[in-house]
C-alpha cells in the first residue's frame, strides 16, 4: 500500500522529532528518509518541499538538509563545525574560555548587572524539568558574557549555545539529567552559579575565575567527561 502525501508529511515530522530535534540538526539523507517513511522519492521530496516553505527545514546543495530556518549570513561551514563538535570538545572549549569571561565580568560589572545575574540564578533554582534546566543554565552563562561587555565574547558564547542545541549534546545532557536528578541542577549547580555571582559582585576577578572553573569541572564530571588539566593548572597558577 502506497503512502499518500498527507501520511508522508506526518511520518516525516515524526522522523524530524527523533533524528533532528534541534535547529541546525542535519536530517538523514533522502535514501534513508525514504525507507524510514515508506514512500517514493517523489512523495518524500514533496513533503520536504512543504516543510521548507513552512520554515521547518532548509537545504544546501552538497551539504544536506537541516532543521529550522536557513541562517542569515552564516557560513555553512560553521553549521558543519557544530555538527561535528562532541560534548567533550565543547566542554573543553568552555573550560578554557568561560573562567576568563567571568573574571572580566567581575572587573567590568555595574550595579545594574547584579539584578540580572541574580535573576538568572533564581531561574535555575525554579526549573522543574530537563529542558527548563538547560535553558536556565544557558541563559546564566550567556549573561556572564554580556556583563563582560565584549561583543566577540558574547558571539563566542552564543556559538557555544548553538552547539548545546545539537542533538549529540542534548542526548548527553538528557542522560546526565536522568542519572544525577533535578536536584543536582536546581540546587548544586545553582549554588555554584551563585558563588560566581558573589565573586562578580565583589569585583573579585580571581574568585570569579576559580568559581566558574570549579563549576564547569563539576558539570564535566556529572557528564562523565575527563577533567581538564589546563583548567586545573589555571586554578593553581592563580
Amino acid at each position: 500500500m502506497r503512502t499518500n502525501k498527507h501520511e508522508a508529511r506526518e511520518r516525516l515530522w515524526r522522523v524530524l522529532e527523533d533524528w533532528a530535534p534541534a535547529p541546525g540538526d542535519r536530517l538523514p539523507p533522502e535514501r534513508m528518509l525514504k525507507n524510514l517513511i515508506g514512500c517514493s522519492r517523489e512523495t518524500l521530496r514533496a513533503a520536504l518541499a512543504t516543510l521548507e516553505v513552512q520554515g521547518e527545514i532548509w537545504r544546501h546543495v552538497g551539504q544536506g538538509t537541516f532543521r529550522g530556518r536557513a541562517p542569515l549570513g552564516r557560513p555553512v561551514k560553521d553549521t558543519l563545525l557544530l555538527e561535528a563538535t562532541t560534548p567533550a570538545e565543547l566542554m573543553d572549549a568552555r573550560r578554557l574560555l568561560e573562567p576568563q569571561v567571568a573574571a572580566a565580568a567581575a572587573l567590568r560589572r555595574v550595579d545594574d548587572d547584579l539584578a540580572l545575574l541574580s535573576r538568572r540564578v533564581e531561574e535555575g533554582r525554579s526549573a522543574r524539568d530537563r529542558a527548563a534546566c538547560e535553558r536556565a543554565d544557558d541563559a546564566f552563562h550567556q549573561a556572564i558574557a554580556q556583563v563582560a561587555r565584549n561583543p566577540l565574547l558574547i558571539a563566542l558564547l552564543r556559538h557555544f549555545s548553538s552547539a548545546r542545541c545539537r542533538a549529540v549534546w542534548q542526548r548527553e545532557w538528557d542522560r546526565t539529567y536522568r542519572r544525577v536528578g533535578v536536584a543536582e541542577f536546581t540546587q548544586v549547580h545553582s549554588n555554584q552559579h551563585a558563588r560566581v555571582i558573589e565573586a562578580i559582585a565583589a569585583r573579585d576577578a580571581t574568585a570569579a575565575y576559580q568559581s566558574m572553573a570549579q563549576h564547569l569541572d563539576a558539570v564535566s564530571i556529572d557528564m562523565g567527561l575527563p577533567e581538564a588539566a589546563a583548567t586545573k593548572e589555571g586554578n593553581e597558577a592563580r
